[in-house]
């Protein structure tokens, strides 16, 4: 029972971490992303293929945020030029390109086959049969520090003016900011954010496939933002628990349920699907949102 616990609790703090990065940019910066999984690929690819060639874990993590936030650059300096619609359609589409990239470029990713046996944090260390606690440890310091460096950072004069572009980009523009350097950082950040629950996510999985970086862990993250309230961090990470408490059911439903995956995959849906339809009545701004951050409906 504790090992189950421990692997919804590491679930749950992966995904938060994930939509932290994915609240930056649209629950902040107002900038819609339906290709945040990309940031994850790219994150869990390098950390495994980088320390399957000897580069210690902690480096290989660091790395790997590092080349998800470029990647962030990199979609930003063409793609935030466009309309929210168009920025939307723009990213998903990288996000299968990568997707795609690696699952056929065997050479380097091994495509189909996956990657296994790679480098685990610690595991040497310690019997691997405490490898989930370490990994929960190790995942919950990281998602704490992140907490704090981006409340400290949204409210900074850096993050004022990224909610003000939110609101009106025009008035931000007439102040004399760089809007469009705003907007990369922002999406770059976020990226890197989320290259680093691509580490957790491999390190979670310990093997690493295409298919397990598919559009639908995106639309996963849109829905715990939009559970805990977008442009709130401490939301997100409510909504993330919210989430993951959905997947905690089958613990708790009768045998005949349980054995039946696609009865309860559909419970699942219909779950959070009545838990988005109550939130859209009663509180459209989430959990713990506020109404301003919306910015869809601007």
């Amino acid at each position: 029972m504790i090992e189950y616990i421990t692997t919804l609790l590491i679930n749950a703090a992966i995904f938060a971490l994930f939509s932290l990065g994915l609240n930056l940019q649209w629950g902040f910066a107002g900038l819609v992303n339906f290709g945040h999984v990309a940031f994850m690929t790219v994150g869990a690819y390098t950390t495994v293929l980088l320390s399957l060639n000897g580069v210690p874990l902690f480096l290989a993590f660091l790395i790997a945020a590092a080349i998800a936030g470029l990647l962030g650059l990199l979609i930003g300096s063409t793609a935030l030029k466009l309309r929210e619609d168009y920025l939307g359609i723009v990213t998903i589409g990288v996000s299968e390109m990568v997707r795609l990239f690696v699952n056929n470029e065997e050479w380097l990713t091994r495509g189909t086959r996956g990657v296994q046996g790679f480098p685990l944090p610690l595991v040497n260390l310690l019997d691997r049969q405490y490898y989930s606690f370490i990994l929960a440890l190790l995942l919950l310091v990281v998602v704490a520090i992140v907490y704090w460096r981006l409340e400290w950072l949204v409210r900074s004069p850096w993050g004022r003016v990224i909610k003000a572009i939110r609101e009106d980009e025009e008035v931000v523009k007439a102040l004399g900011k760089n809007v469009f350097w705003y907007k990369l950082q922002a999406f770059a950040i976020g990226g890197a954010i989320g290259g680093m629950a691509g580490s957790f996510y491999a390190w979670q999985l310990t093997t690493v496939y295409p298919d397990n970086f598919v559009p639908l862990i995106t639309f996963q993250a849109w829905t715990i933002v939009t559970i805990g309230g977008a442009g709130n961090n401490l939301g997100v990470l409510l909504g993330a628990a919210l989430f993951q408490f959905y997947n905690a059911l089958p613990r708790f439903l009768p045998e005949q349920i349980r054995a039946d995956g696609g009865r309860f995959e559909a419970i699942q849906l219909i779950l959070i699907g009545v838990t988005l339809i109550l939130l859209m009545v009663w509180r459209p701004q989430g959990l713990l949102g506020n109404k301003k951050e919306l910015t869809l409906n601007r």
